[in-house]
C-alpha cells in the first residue's frame, strides 16, 4: 500500500501525464473541423505531438526536482531526444509508407483489404513542427507545475 501512495504522489510522473493528456486534448480541438473523433484522444500523430509533450514535461520536471545538472536529468533528456527523433523520423516515414501501400491496394485490387485484414494506419508520426509544438507544451506544463 505504501508503494501505491508513493506512485500517486510522484509529482514528476504526473507532470508527464498532464503533458501527454494536454497534447491529446489539443489534438481533438485542432481537428474539430472534421467533427469529434474519440480516436484522437488515444491515437498517435497530429498536432501537437503528445510523445514530445510527454517526454519534455518529464525531463523538465526532473530538472526542476533533481537539478538540471543531475544524472537523472541527463538520462531523461537523452530519452526525450530519442523519442522526438523517432516521432519525427522513423514513425513518420512508416506512416508515409502505410499511405503508399494503402493507395497501391486501393488502385490495384479495388480496396480489397482481405489479405491484410484492414487498411494500414497512416497517422503514425509527426512533422518537425508538431514535435516542436509538443515539446514547448511539455516545457510549459513542467514550468507551471514546478516553478
Amino acid at each position: 500500500m505504501i508503494y501505491l501512495h508513493q506512485f500517486i504522489s510522484n509529482s514528476v510522473f504526473f507532470t508527464a501525464l498532464i503533458g501527454w493528456f494536454a497534447a491529446q486534448v489539443l489534438k481533438i480541438l485542432f481537428s474539430w473541423d472534421s467533427g469529434f473523433d474519440f480516436k484522437r484522444i488515444v491515437g498517435s500523430g497530429g498536432m501537437p505531438s503528445s510523445h514530445a509533450s510527454f517526454v519534455t514535461a518529464l525531463t523538465f520536471a526532473v530538472g526542476f526536482c533533481e537539478g538540471f545538472n543531475s544524472s537523472m536529468f541527463a538520462v531523461s533528456a537523452v530519452l526525450s531526444f530519442i523519442v522526438m527523433y523517432d516521432a519525427a523520423g522513423v514513425r513518420r516515414a512508416a506512416g508515409q509508407q502505410a499511405a503508399i501501400l494503402n493507395r497501391i491496394v486501393s488502385d490495384l485490387i479495388n480496396a480489397d483489404y482481405s489479405h491484410t485484414n484492414k487498411k494500414l494506419k497512416e497517422l503514425l508520426g509527426h512533422t518537425p513542427i508538431e514535435v516542436f509544438a509538443g515539446a514547448v507544451l511539455g516545457i510549459i506544463i513542467a514550468i507551471i507545475r514546478h516553478v
